[in-house]
């Protein structure tokens, strides 16, 4: 049985990111390390959007990035430069044959298109089985996730951001190429937090997205009038071509996902709760999450020891609170932020890495009555 100091289970975002940052750093370089996903990753099945300040590691392979942003309420229509920061978006294929070229390249490190059907951890090592073979692991690191564990709990509420998106080519000019259209609640919510989502890439070309904050998800054909309805009404568009079709489901819940980790095995990226609970945004935190694993990693402390609350995993949990019980009510918060805040803000504070102070500003910005009663009913 072929034996592996570590052993990443799944090569999307967070896999991929975590091999090649053990694959480039030299106290990994006398490590065997195995990389396990079911599929060649060959094709292009998502993309990912993300803001930062200035250039950063993904620049090579960024398919578009915007300077501007576009936020829309029921009373608000805000266009905002948004420096230092810049919306970025990469293709998955892309970051795919990027990093697995990367990590082939590296001697300790190999990648194997098999399907893993069972993990077991003993005493000393860890057992990974797939359809075709078994592997012996000295620690594990898997994204696979399980949608029922989330939901077999009723501590924390589990909603989801369930979307779906076409990339649409247009006859005439339509779209503001430099500004992403970040969130249009002014469309209609139908009792949930609804928005459109557009990213332009050229003024004909753009990918045009619904997307939902909510408990169910709803019939395709649902999402397709939505879009529809959005084209015509809103852009004024009545004749396009649909070049390609996105859809995804991403957890929206502050569950803790730690509670499967051991001393051998750590979950991570979206099994790991690496999403941000309260937007689904997964990326960009998945990078820092894998800065600060390498270096729990090099500090020999056990993999239990991992993951910890921070302050920003309340907040979160109050905004899920809300939207379980009032799901109209997300549009309307995050309108209020934008009206009484900067986009600058805004976007530093999902990023958690605002002081207490600049959270404080948001907070107060927010309507107050629906935060109170979500902290009285958690607490009490």
């Amino acid at each position: 049985m072929p034996n592996y100091d570590y052993i990443i289970i799944g090569a999307g975002a967070s896999g991929l990111l975590l091999a090649d940052a053990m694959g480039k750093d030299n106290f990994f370089a006398s490590k065997s390390i195995l990389l396990l996903d079911k599929d060649a990753k060959k094709t292009n099945d998502r993309t990912w959007c993300f803001w930062e300040k200035g250039n950063g590691d993904f620049d090579a392979i960024i398919h578009k990035k915007w300077p501007q942003i576009f936020f829309a309420g029921q009373e608000l229509k805000l266009s905002s430069d948004i420096a230092p920061y810049t919306y970025k978006m990469l293709k998955g294929i892309d970051f795919y044959s990027h990093y697995l070229d990367k990590i082939k390249r590296n001697p300790n490190i190999t990648f194997l298109q098999e399907k893993v059907i069972s993990v077991l951890e003993k005493k000393s090592q860890v057992i990974v089985s797939t359809q075709e073979n078994q592997f012996l692991g000295g620690h594990v690191f898997n994204s696979i996730f399980d949608y029922q564990k989330t939901l077999n709990q009723k501590k924390y509420p589990v909603l989801q951001q369930h979307f779906l998106g076409w990339f649409i080519k247009t006859d005439r000019s339509v779209f503001t190429e430099n500004e992403a259209t970040f969130m249009d609640f002014s469309i209609p919510q139908k009792g949930n937090t609804r928005f459109m989502y557009a990213l332009p890439f050229s003024e004909t070309e753009a990918l045009v997205e619904y997307t939902l904050f909510s408990e169910h998800v709803l019939e395709k054909k649902e999402y397709e009038t939505a879009i529809e309805s959005y084209l015509k009404e809103k852009l004024k568009v009545s004749s396009y071509s649909i070049t390609a079709v996105e859809k995804g489901n991403i957890p929206m819940t502050c569950f803790n996902f730690s509670n499967a980790n051991s001393d051998r095995i750590l979950h991570i990226g979206i099994a790991g709760g690496w999403a941000k609970p309260s937007t689904g945004y997964t990326f960009y935190n998945s990078t820092k999450k894998v800065r600060e694993l390498v270096l729990h990693l090099k500090s020999n402390k056990s993999l239990s020891k991992f993951s910890k609350r921070t302050r920003f995993w309340y907040y979160d949990l109050l905004l899920l609170d809300i939207l379980q019980s009032d799901n109209h009510l997300g549009g309307s918060i995050f309108e209020a932020m934008f009206k009484k805040r900067k986009p600058q803000l805004i976007l530093k504070f999902l990023d958690e890495e605002t002081t207490f102070w600049e959270e404080l500003q948001i907070i107060w910005s927010c309507p107050k009555w629906p935060f109170i009663k979500a902290l009285f009913k958690r607490m009490f």
